[in-house]
């Protein structure tokens, strides 16, 4: 009866419009006071104790980072450097978009963002090189999804949080996966580009390359301070965003000098409203949490999946489905901090590495970026673009489906995670 009620209200205020942070924590508490004897007082503990954790001060850090760089220079310079580098293949423009929202996912941790960044300044210039605007909207808006799984990615933390794993090996773990389907998504824009007949850019010179690199090295260098500090064991990932946040104001502020003085109190009261949302989230959906453990809803689906006699590969395509489904409808924070409880024991129960599956919730996260009702990047490019949200779905179908082959690949090949997290920490 506990789940039953849990479920269901939590469905129904969703249904009915109420926020995510807000339907998690009701429906939660009523569940309490009904059917348990836990004290009322237990609600508001576990509301400031969930948030009493180390390495969740990294996600307002991260944010402000991100928000430091998205408002300075970085991204026209990244862009520059991408176009030196792969502009000249045949959907070169595209392919420089592309690239670009690898990059840049590297630096801003953030899907939208990536999508706002780029897309504000390639959508144009794609369009006017002689591609469509469906072509130019849907290259960048599934490409941009990757800022979800390019370390620093606050749905890793997130994840790592709730089932207590560690944030240095999953940022680690990320990596291929993110230029993996980063190359995925160029190779449908290089294939679609030659047969549509598009011309290609003039291939720049070692000069030109050179000079866009150095540009850009300033905002670059922030993916060597986050991946090579925490690789080197010179901080925590918690550490690596706090001298980031810093490091990312001084370079916009001091050496691109895209920021005025003026600017800095907007970036930052955007962003705490988006940190403030994110761990308000997180505090709701540690209670829900802390219910579905204390009732042993974990353990009696593992119990109920396991007397089906399923085997690991049958396992992660009922995952699978599950979560593109729920991605369809949910936020991406929030879908894993309800559901990573449930699935987690399942997972490592069957041979799932802890790792691994962190990465293939993530990469369907991702997917879910791309899909209505909830598909953020969907309403960021379609705002960016003036086409409609219907058009923006449409455009984005080639390359959702090969995030979709590629997520088929990642899950069943667990070496392609675990490669780098192996090698660095041993496994």
């Amino acid at each position: 009866m506990t789940a039953i009620t849990l479920f269901g209200l939590l469905f129904l205020l969703l249904v009915a419009g109420v926020p995510i942070a807000v339907a998690l924590g009701l429906s939660t508490s009523v569940a309490i006071l009904l059917f348990t004897h836990e004290p009322t007082l237990l609600i508001a503990q576990k509301l400031f104790i969930s948030l009493d954790k180390f390495a969740l001060m990294a996600i307002p850090l991260f944010v402000l980072m991100g928000n430091f760089l998205s408002q300075g220079g970085a991204a026209q310079r990244i862009i520059r450097f991408a176009r030196a580098l792969v502009g000249h293949l045949p959907g070169g423009l595209p392919m420089s978009a592309i690239f670009a929202c690898v990059i840049f996912a590297a630096v801003s941790g953030s899907s939208p963002a990536t999508v706002a960044a780029i897309g504000s300044i390639m959508m144009g210039a794609i369009k006017e090189d002689g591609y469509s605007s469906a072509f130019s909207v849907g290259s960048i808006v599934s490409s941009g999804s990757l800022g979800i799984i390019m370390p620093p990615s606050i749905i890793l933390i997130v994840y790592g949080v709730t089932v207590d794993q560690s944030i240095g090996k999953l940022f680690m773990a990320g990596v291929i996966p993110a230029f993996f389907l980063g190359g995925l998504l160029m190779l449908v824009t290089y294939i679609a580009a030659r047969r549509g007949g598009h011309k290609r850019q003039p291939m720049a010179s070692w000069k030109e390359i050179w000079d866009s690199f150095k540009d850009a090295s300033w905002g670059l260098f922030v993916i060597v301070i986050v991946i090579g500090g925490i690789y080197g064991g010179i901080f925590t990932p918690t550490e690596a965003a706090a001298v980031s946040a810093v490091y990312a104001f001084f370079a916009v502020k001091f050496i691109y000098r895209d920021l005025s003085w003026s600017q800095i109190p907007e970036v930052i009261k955007t962003s705490a409203a988006t940190a403030a949302m994110i761990m308000f989230i997180i505090a709701n959906a540690m209670i829900f949490a802390h219910l579905l453990t204390t009732e042993q809803m974990p353990q009696d689906l593992a119990n109920w999946i396991i007397s089906l006699n399923l085997n690991v590969y049958m396992f992660l395509i009922l995952l699978n489905l599950l979560l593109l489904l729920a991605g369809n409808f949910m936020e991406p924070s929030s879908l894993i901090m309800i559901l990573a409880p449930l699935i987690f024991p399942i997972a490592v129960q069957l041979g799932v590495d802890p790792i691994h599956l962190g990465v293939i919730i993530t990469v369907n996260m991702e997917i879910g970026m791309l899909t209505p009702p909830v598909g953020l990047n969907l309403f960021v490019a379609s705002g960016i673009s003036g086409l409609t949200l219907q058009e923006t779905i449409r455009a984005s179908m080639p390359w959702f489906f090969a995030l979709l082959a590629g997520l088929a690949i990642i899950t069943y090949i667990p070496q392609i995670s675990l490669f780098i997290p192996n090698m660095i920490y041993g496994g």
